[in-house]
């Protein structure tokens, strides 16, 4: 499929898709893209005097060769309906939906823009096209397909204009078709870029190749045609691919000093076979009938280059006596060539991907979205954008062969960091290809890495200024900012803690009044409660003067628990107290105990006998106020019980641990889940008869694979 021919209706991109694309529902909203399209653009005309519908009709087509999917082929069809058309977001989104109504709304974003590469909003413009491409890779797909298509009628629009969406192209959009892989499409941008941009070049370089693209074309598919027929006679299996070089390539291989007589590789050919021995053999023949050009002979196969890259290289004077460059490689070669490292995969010997190409695409959406939630300026935004995401890259290994990919510039830190958080926080020292170097040296491709780390280590805020790439420097600032959280809560707990043994108040008076606290002050749980103390918001003065203090500082402990936070429930029928036989009996909340625990009473003011189990840390040092209690032969109440469940952080276990209290009768009053970076824990609070039942229950919970601790608490 020519997807740099222009096409002029409906069927022929229909034809396009369904080479990839047979679901009816899917072809039907491609068509009902176009009819809302044709509807709106009906009277709109191009400025080179082509009705407009072509313009969304052929950046769909060229998608079609990215097997783009229907939501992003209609909404190549329906991009311009707002921003040059009449129609607005509600109207699109309630005939095709919310995702492609996202993608129109992407586009039209970026496309409203008012772009000078001269002024100030050119900074702008980098920060919306890359926030676009956070949300949905698809907007800057689409926004280069767009731009390829309008580049292809640059002369139509006013010449001063020309050279400066020529320069902003080559500068930004054909960089992000390359990150992306796209380059087929990027080279188009390149060519074209040149032709408007720096047209004098462009001319330069046609006149040295010396005749039309036509003809250049015309003449690789002879020498194809040529090549294919040696390999036929000879049975050999085979896939052949013929392309000319760009010009723009051309021009930036002069642009670094290189004679046009030089460069060998201006056309060329690519002849794929299954079998290494095959290569030589290709080899052999296409040298038996051309004659090869001394020097041009690597052979890639026998020394692979540092990215694993495989293949014969050979230049002969082919066709026309032109110089043809030919590689020869076997089908698994092209896929590691094409898929491999060249083409931002990571993978390790034999071919086993430890990364597949979409998650290097995320990593780099995944530092633009850093990038942007960064607080730096709009000038060093770009550049740190046009240096760490769109630069080049390097290529470095482990010992064990895994390969990872950084910018140019990075340092050991970066390379830590890469491979995992806890290897960077960790790391002491680096070896790069057996030597010791300083963290600030700078890896080169081929480099061989190891890291050495001490679990009692941590960073130093100053690699901060030698990390190279944003994400290193984020979760170095990340640990910092962790690091400075934990002192603080320390800190507070100790002034805290000061404060209250200053007033020889009793020690457990703020963990016993801890909901009372958070309530009061609107905070979240404890540790919110003393980083505010640690970081001077509030005084230990401020937490103390919340709670109402007894004179009978003693028992203020155990009195003010009962009467604030129980939810007194009077169970006198199940309890029996000694010598009195009508009083109003109630469980405690802090230790909740269930019949069959060794209990204990505690006479409060005014709500009754309070029963404590004999081990509940409330009871400390409270000797006066006890009475002896115990539980009736036949209870007739559930009694509520605090239990903790400690999971993984992998499987979702609820659901389990609520089938476990059904199968055992037991009632669950409450949940409260809290979620950590390896585990989950459950406190529940539950209704059930006696000890009895609720050890069953705690042990059928241990039973669930990924729960590691089940257990009753008492606090």
């Amino acid at each position: 499929m020519n997807t740099k021919k222009e096409i002029e209706s409906i069927d022929e991109l229909i034809e396009a898709v369904k080479e990839y694309i047979d679901d009816e529902k899917e072809i039907n909203v491609i068509k009902k893209a176009y009819l809302y399209a044709i509807e709106v653009h009906k009277n709109e005309k191009r400025l080179s005097g082509e009705d407009y519908i072509l313009h969304p009709l052929n950046v769909a087509y060229i998608l079609t060769s990215l097997n783009a999917d229907s939501d992003t082929i209609a909404a190549a069809l329906l991009h311009d309906v707002i921003h040059k058309g009449n129609s607005n977001i509600d109207d699109v989104r309630e005939n095709f939906g919310d995702d492609i109504g996202n993608l129109i709304e992407g586009i039209t974003t970026i496309n409203r823009l008012n772009i000078s590469v001269e002024s100030e909003n050119l900074i702008n413009y980098h920060k919306k096209i890359l926030v676009g491409l956070t949300e949905d890779v698809r907007i800057i797909i689409l926004k280069i397909a767009e731009r390829v298509h309008n580049m292809r009628t640059l002369w139509a629009i006013p010449i001063e204009k020309r050279e400066e969406k020529a320069k902003e192209t080559l500068e930004i959009l054909a960089p992000i078709a390359h990150r992306l892989g796209l380059s087929y499409l990027k080279a188009e941008l390149e060519d074209l870029s040149l032709k408007y941009y720096k047209n004098e070049a462009y001319k330069s370089v046609e006149e040295l190749l010396d005749s039309t693209k036509e003809e250049r074309e015309k003449s690789v598919e002879i020498m194809k045609q040529n090549v294919s027929d040696i390999l036929v006679e000879n049975n050999i299996i085979f896939k052949i691919k013929g392309r000319v070089k760009s010009i723009y390539s051309i021009y930036k291989k002069l642009e670094k000093g290189r004679k046009f007589s030089d460069i060998y590789d201006i056309y060329a050919l690519r002849v794929i076979v299954n079998k290494v021995s095959e290569c030589y053999q290709v080899l052999g023949l296409i040298h038996a009938k051309y004659k090869p050009i001394p020097g041009r002979f690597k052979d890639y196969i026998s020394n692979p280059k540092t990215n694993m890259y495989q293949s014969l290289h050979t230049t002969v004077f082919g066709y026309d006596g032109k110089p043809y460059e030919i590689q020869i490689r076997t089908f698994e070669m092209d896929k590691v060539a094409e898929k491999g490292i060249a083409s931002h995969w990571s993978y390790k010997e034999q071919g086993k991907k430890i990364q597949n190409s979409m998650e290097q695409k995320l990593q780099l959406f995944r530092n633009i979205i850093e990038l942007n939630s960064d607080d730096i300026s709009a000038e060093e935004f770009v550049r740190t954008v046009k240096n760490d995401v769109l630069g080049e890259d390097i290529y470095v290994y482990t010992p064990k062969g895994d390969v990872f990919e950084l910018p140019v510039g990075s340092t050991p830190i970066d390379f830590a960091y890469r491979v995992h958080t806890k290897i960077g926080e960790t790391m002491v020292g680096a070896i790069v290809n057996d030597n010791i170097v300083p963290l600030n040296y700078e890896l080169k491709t081929g480099d061989i890495i190891k890291i050495n780390t001490n679990k009692n280590s941590s960073p130093s805020k100053e690699w901060i200024n030698i990390a190279r790439t944003s994400s290193a420097k984020n979760k170095i600032k990340a640990f910092f900012s962790k690091l400075d959280r934990e002192e603080a809560i320390e800190k507070g707990k100790n002034l805290l803690l000061k404060e209250i043994r200053r007033k020889k108040l009793n020690l457990n008076i703020i963990d016993n009044n801890m909901e009372l606290i958070l309530k009061e002050l609107k905070l979240l749980d404890e540790k919110e409660l003393y980083l505010n103390i640690g970081t001077r918001k509030f005084s230990p003065n401020t937490i103390i003067n919340i709670i109402p203090l007894d004179e009978d500082k003693d028992n203020f402990n155990i009195e003010k628990y009962v009467k604030t936070n129980n939810k007194l429930v009077d169970i006198k029928n199940d309890i029996l107290v000694d010598g009195i036989d009508e009083i109003k009996v109630t469980l405690a909340n802090c230790c909740k105990p269930v019949n069959g625990d060794e209990i204990i009473g505690y006479i409060s003011k005014g709500n009754g006998i309070i029963i404590h189990s004999k081990n509940c840390p409330n009871l400390n040092n409270m000797n006066n106020r006890l009475i002896n209690v115990s539980w009736a032969r036949v209870t007739e109440n559930k009694f509520p019980s605090k239990i903790q469940i400690t999971t993984n952080n992998i499987d979702n276990l609820l659901l389990s641990i609520i089938t476990k209290a059904s199968e055992n009768n037991i009632t669950i009053n409450s949940i409260n889940t809290t979620y950590s970076k390896d585990k989950i824990i459950y406190d529940l609070v539950i209704d059930v008869e006696n000890t009895s039942k609720l050890n069953k229950y705690i042990n059928s919970i241990i039973k669930i694979k990924g729960v590691l601790r089940a257990e009753r608490i008492f606090n």
